[in-house]
């Protein structure tokens, strides 16, 4: 089955400043330790990026998009757009990059956003506002949401627990995504991971707002079939009425990819909804 990774993280030094094990994120390399190792045996280490990219050919995949960030002020960390946009023009039309930029930066990351899109070429905006230490509908965000209606780009919103500890949970809650897409309707938004510990919440967020998709990315699929996990209700609503609105992402290396798309297959759905979930949905979403 031809699949979309909605996330996945290249093994290049440039888009990997995230993994050094002394940032604020170094708690999630304790969380997802046993995942990450999973992924790695995928990969030699002497060939990362020739391998990386023969996954990629062996899983027959359409696409697979790389997210930039900038969490400079608050954390001292940029994944370039430059970087992922030169990146993606260096391995063909397969790799989609999104853009990120500090909203903490006022009129610069508005720019530098219009930039990225009209200029290099980026496809799309990535906030993890638990990162810049914004919640959703923080009004600094405000600005880029207009900006990314205006370029007819969507947005990436971290909408879930977050594991640093030197941020809070509650900048992820998806009930202020809520009040974002009250006021900016036209807004295309993908909510990744999807909402855990507030699953429900997400669902409501989601049902209401036909704009706003739920990326499955960071989480083992297999969890939804897992009885109390708390991700239960994203198979019930993904299998019926939001199943419009799935989209796969392995969060790769966080996960092997391969595994990651094999769960999904074994998951209680029906074959049509794994398709939009593994790949329809996606193409949709991004304008492919």
């Amino acid at each position: 089955m031809t699949i979309i990774d909605y996330g996945s993280t290249p093994p290049v030094a440039a888009l990997q400043g995230e993994r050094a094990n002394k940032s604020h994120l170094a708690n999630y390399r304790r969380v997802y330790q046993s995942s990450e190792l999973a992924a790695s045996q995928e990969m030699d280490e002497a060939q990362a990026l020739e391998r990386y990219l023969a996954m990629y050919d062996e899983l027959g995949a359409a696409h697979v998009v790389v997210k930039a960030r900038d969490v400079e002020t608050t954390f001292g960390l940029k994944i370039r757009n430059e970087d992922v946009a030169a990146f993606c023009a260096s391995h063909g039309e397969r790799y989609i990059g999104f853009a990120g930029v500090d909203p903490l930066k006022g009129m610069a990351a508005i720019r530098e956003l219009e930039f990225a899109v009209r200029e290099l070429g980026l496809r799309g905006l990535n906030i993890q506002g638990f990162e810049n230490q914004l919640a959703i509908n923080d009004p600094r965000l405000y600005p880029l949401y207009a900006k990314c209606i205006e370029l007819d780009v969507p947005v990436n919103l971290h909408a879930s627990i977050n594991f640093s500890t030197q941020s809070l949970m509650k900048y992820g809650h998806p009930l202020q995504l809520d009040e974002v897409m009250v006021h900016f309707p036209e807004l295309r938004v993908i909510a990744s991971p999807p909402g855990w510990p507030w699953v429900q919440e997400l669902i409501g967020v989601a049902w209401r707002h036909p704009n706003v998709h739920i990326g499955l990315v960071a989480v083992r699929p297999k969890y939804l079939g897992v009885a109390n996990s708390g991700y239960e209700p994203l198979l019930q609503y993904g299998n019926s009425v939001l199943q419009d609105r799935f989209v796969f992402g392995s969060a790769w290396p966080m996960q092997p990819v391969s595994r990651a798309v094999a769960e999904i297959e074994a998951l209680p759905l029906k074959d049509s909804v794994k398709r939009k979930w593994l790949h329809d949905n996606a193409a949709a979403f991004l304008r492919l």
